[in-house]
């Protein structure tokens, strides 16, 4: 496993984080792979409070027990749940960031977390305030960094320009190229640690039946996947979901893929990305070159 701090802080992270909204609702098989995550190199787990209503939180806390200094916990607030269950809505106000922040903290089984992510973020949201909340969470000890998780670029901006963030959690991949022109760059530029989710594309470009992405037809999707199938041979010792996420980790902005790990196999697979061979310069142009570029509408 390869590490790399995240952004401009002292905090070392695996290049594959474990994306654990995958986690299942039996707490002992969610135990057994968390511990084997451990075991082959991965430190960084990523969870929210909205996911399972608390339950994510739960199960990973639990997961935990004993090992809580071995790893970077991050999760996420801003989504709420409405009281009969039946959905969430948005609430990024101080008030409720420095209340949920003890909810998550007591699901977890920590007195503090790595990384609070705002889980989402808009133009609309009193962005100063919620600054504030999570500089008070930083004094007091409860949050060691905070960060975002945004794909706004105008959102992602302001959070440059205005706070001290670590880290933009961001979508990001062959099929979702967009952070490349209007966010990456910039991120680099200032420190900021990128983490990028969905480099799989919902297994499109591994081993579910093509369909349509973001505003990418049927065709382009098989004809990307193919390609990445076609670099992925038993001769080349590398299967597909390597070859996905090295495009994104060979980005020099990427500080961790985060990857939701369902099964062994699928954790044998995504940690062997580190050490099987990088992609190829052509290889990598090959892909950005079959792969379109598309971009924000805002």
């Amino acid at each position: 496993m390869k590490y790399k701090n995240l952004g401009s802080t002292d905090v070392s992270v695996s290049e594959i984080a474990f994306g654990c909204m995958s986690l299942g609702a039996i707490d002992s098989e969610n135990e057994k792979l968390i511990h084997a995550a451990i075991e082959a190199g991965i430190n960084f787990f990523d969870t929210a409070d909205l996911y399972a209503k608390g339950y994510n939180e739960i199960t990973l806390g639990r997961a935990l027990r004993g090992q809580r200094n071995q790893v970077v916990l991050a999760t996420k607030v801003g989504n709420r749940w409405k009281p009969d269950g039946s959905g969430w809505y948005w609430d990024a106000s101080k008030e409720h960031i420095l209340k949920a922040v003890n909810e998550s903290l007591k699901r977890l089984h920590t007195d503090y977390i790595d990384l609070y992510q705002l889980h989402g973020g808009t133009m609309e949201d009193n962005i100063d305030e919620v600054i504030e909340a999570f500089e008070l969470l930083q004094q007091q000890g409860k949050i060691l960094h905070y960060g975002i998780s945004s794909i706004r670029p105008k959102v992602i901006k302001t959070y440059v320009e205005k706070s001290n963030i670590a880290s933009v959690m961001m979508q990001y991949g062959l099929l979702d190229r967009r952070p490349e022109e209007s966010c990456l760059p910039l991120l680099l530029e200032k420190g900021i640690g990128v983490l990028a989710r969905g480099s799989l594309a919902k297994g499109l470009l591994v081993n579910k039946e093509p369909a349509t992405f973001l505003s990418h037809s049927l065709e382009t999707v098989k004809q990307v996947a193919d390609v990445v199938r076609s670099m992925s041979t038993k001769e080349d010792h590398r299967s597909a979901a390597q070859t996905a996420i090295q495009f994104v980790t060979q980005n020099p902005a990427t500080t961790s893929a985060v990857v939701g790990i369902r099964t062994m196999e699928q954790l044998k697979d995504v940690v062997n990305a580190c050490s099987v061979a990088p992609l190829t310069m052509a290889e990598y142009d090959e892909l950005k070159k079959v792969a379109p570029l598309i971009r924000y509408q805002d």
